[in-house]
């Protein structure tokens, strides 16, 4: 009898070697997240979210000409603005949490995808949810209320609502995105939410320019560095084992923003809003490992 060929995911080095990729997507990240911060003392939102895309597609630029362009050809243009327009308001939401609220609060809420993933999922894409997600998912949005309670001036009000909404909108893009791979490969779909959020973020241009100075400019180019290299070593961890393995890694970076943030800013974080960052953290990866159990189960 042959012997069945072992899954990438089978080997213990492999997973290994997935962790360290994800422990540097997380490092990364948080680095992103601190050259935000920086560079937002100096310009308003629009300008940083334009040179995040500037920056963004001039990192994509090499890729894209080693490809050609008839890699580029989609019959889906409706669906890219879609997705465009939803991740850019979340990115537009993200930027300006980072800004106005400790780093790793705000890198938390938009961490809090997967609690929203599957009502999302259900409404847009008819993918209803297990019944034993619904506990899972109250205990993270109990976790999202002790971070935005009133009497937590760091994250209260609309300044906190503002980070919500970035993970909401972060949940809905990660949906647009997997309606978008049924057909169409990675770089498509990173090549035209990389075009059409430059286009689209500069439109308020003309009203909300700022011209930046030699430090802004560096920074933007090291927050468009790192979030590319991020999503690197993010792909190859996903390439190496499954999600559910890869996820408690990305949940790092909120450690490593909680590390930057009191160095730098003394951003420290009270008793109540560490127990909802755990338990947002923890609900959100019992939430994804049993989206992905579930999923398995489908296809067996």
């Amino acid at each position: 009898m042959p012997q069945r060929a072992l899954s990438p995911f089978s080997s213990v080095s492999a997973i290994r070697r997935a962790g360290l990729f994800g422990l540097g997507a997380a490092f990364c990240f948080a680095l992103m997240g601190v050259a935000i911060k920086f560079a937002a003392t100096e310009l308003n939102n629009a300008m940083v979210v334009f040179l995040r895309n500037a920056f963004g597609l001039l990192a994509l630029a090499p890729v894209l000409l080693r490809h050609g362009a008839a890699k580029l050809r989609t019959e889906r243009l409706g669906m890219h603005i879609a997705r465009c327009v939803i991740g850019l308001s979340a990115m537009y939401c993200f930027f300006f949490a980072i800004a106005h609220m400790p780093l790793a609060e705000a890198m938390l809420l938009n961490y809090s995808t997967p609690l929203y993933v599957p009502f999302i999922a259900w409404l847009w894409l008819q993918e209803r949810p297990s019944a034993g997600l619904i506990p899972v998912v109250l205990v993270g949005f109990i976790g999202v209320s002790l971070i935005l309670r009133p009497s937590n001036p760091a994250a209260a009000g609309w300044v906190g609502l503002v980070g919500l909404a970035s993970g909401v909108m972060a949940a809905g893009a990660f949906v647009a995105i997997r309606r978008l791979a049924r057909t169409e490969p990675a770089l498509r779909i990173v090549f035209y939410f990389t075009a059409l959020s430059l286009l689209i973020s500069a439109l308020p241009l003309p009203w909300m320019w700022q011209m930046p100075d030699a430090r802004a400019l560096l920074l933007m180019a090291m927050a468009g560095g790192c979030a590319t290299l991020a999503q690197i070593c993010l792909t190859r961890a996903y390439a190496l084992a499954p999600a559910a393995q890869v996820a408690p890694f990305n949940y790092l970076v909120v450690v490593f923003a909680a590390l930057w943030g009191w160095l730098i800013w003394n951003e420290r974080s009270d008793a109540l809003s560490i127990v909802g960052a755990l338990l947002v953290v923890g609900s959100s990866l019992l939430a994804l490992r049993q989206r992905e159990g579930a999923k398995r189960a489908t296809q067996q």
